[in-house]
């Protein structure tokens, strides 16, 4: 019995996302060129929001820690992805493994409970406009943002801390590019299939609670608003869809993956993929750049940038 407490699986053996050794290549290039678009993208909204004291506002602060999530979120799978695919042997060790697991749920539930922040903000700023810098004062926004931080630390670790403590003592092939917990459980020297059942389930609730709570916070927002006016309705629908375009887009395949699994595989490996590089590409996108008082801080940048420039030449 004291044994078999004890792993003794140093590696896991990852699948990848296919087998072709041409597609492989193609995916490598591809994926490569848009972490480094979500890498720059991001950064450069946290950058341009710190700089500009025309977006020191609550919602550009909290713009900006999801550009820093999503930059986290995707860096966690992804640059392993990109090596593995010009690997044949994709390997990852046992502390690596569990250090995905850990990172992955951290980020993923710290981003879910900051969406749900992101949408409280909306709120009060649609709803309660008179009271706004009284509510979302700078204190709040630290505290709100700092607790979607603690939650996902929370989250990661109990499913971390039983994860740990199972044997792993035979099969080490994870059929996917990066560790997660349904298939990671399914590889210990035990009967898993309860344990599976609840881990995915305490996924599901984090997942599932955010996504409810998301979709609650924009309907009141829309049948405030539509009894007021109807071209605040107009304006409230057109940011409110884009928001829920981002929290269909995260949410969609965490559900299905924890809360509704279908147990195919290559559905399953382009969820993860969707979920860890086309989310955080299409996040600043969509809530950044379609934004008017962002696009008119990226022209001022530009310009003082260009400005700058001048002086230095002139200089020399």
């Amino acid at each position: 019995m004291t044994e078999m407490n004890h792993s003794t699986v140093s590696e896991f053996v990852l699948v990848g996302l296919c087998n072709s050794q041409e597609l492989q290549i193609s995916l490598f290039i591809l994926i490569l060129v848009l972490y480094l678009v979500i890498v720059l993208g991001n950064i450069f909204i946290v950058i341009l929001v710190i700089i500009d004291l025309h977006l020191h506002s609550p919602m550009y602060f909290l713009l900006a820690n999801l550009s820093f999530v999503d930059l986290w979120l995707s860096s966690v799978t992804t640059p392993k992805m990109i090596t593995d695919l010009l690997k044949e042997n994709k390997t990852i060790s046992f502390a690596g493994c569990m250090c995905q697991i850990l990172f992955v749920h951290f980020v993923g539930g710290g981003e879910m409970v900051l969406l749900v922040v992101m949408a409280y903000d909306r709120y009060v700023a649609i709803c309660k406009p008179l009271h706004y810098t009284v509510i979302m004062n700078q204190r709040r926004c630290i505290c709100l943002v700092m607790m979607s931080w603690i939650i996902g630390f929370v989250h990661s670790i109990s499913q971390l801390v039983v994860i740990v403590k199972l044997p792993f003592c035979g099969p080490r092939i994870v059929n996917s590019f990066f560790c997660d917990i349904p298939l990671v459980i399914e590889l210990a020297c035990i009967d898993s299939h309860v344990l599976g059942i609840l881990m995915n389930a305490d996924s599901g609730v984090v997942a599932m609670t955010c996504f409810i709570l998301l979709l609650i916070s924009y309907t009141y927002i829309l049948i405030t608003v539509s009894h007021h006016s109807k071209d605040g309705a107009y304006k409230a629908l057109s940011t409110c869809t884009a928001h829920i375009m981002v929290v269909v887009l995260f949410f969609g395949p965490c559900i299905f993956i924890y809360v509704w699994p279908l147990n195919i595989t290559s559905v399953d490996k382009f969820l993860a993929v969707f979920y860890s590089v086309i989310t955080p590409l299409l996040n600043p996108a969509i809530y950044t750049f379609r934004n008017k008082e962002m696009k008119v801080a990226l022209r001022r940048f530009k310009s003082n940038y260009k400005s700058r420039i001048l002086k230095c030449l002139l200089c020399d």
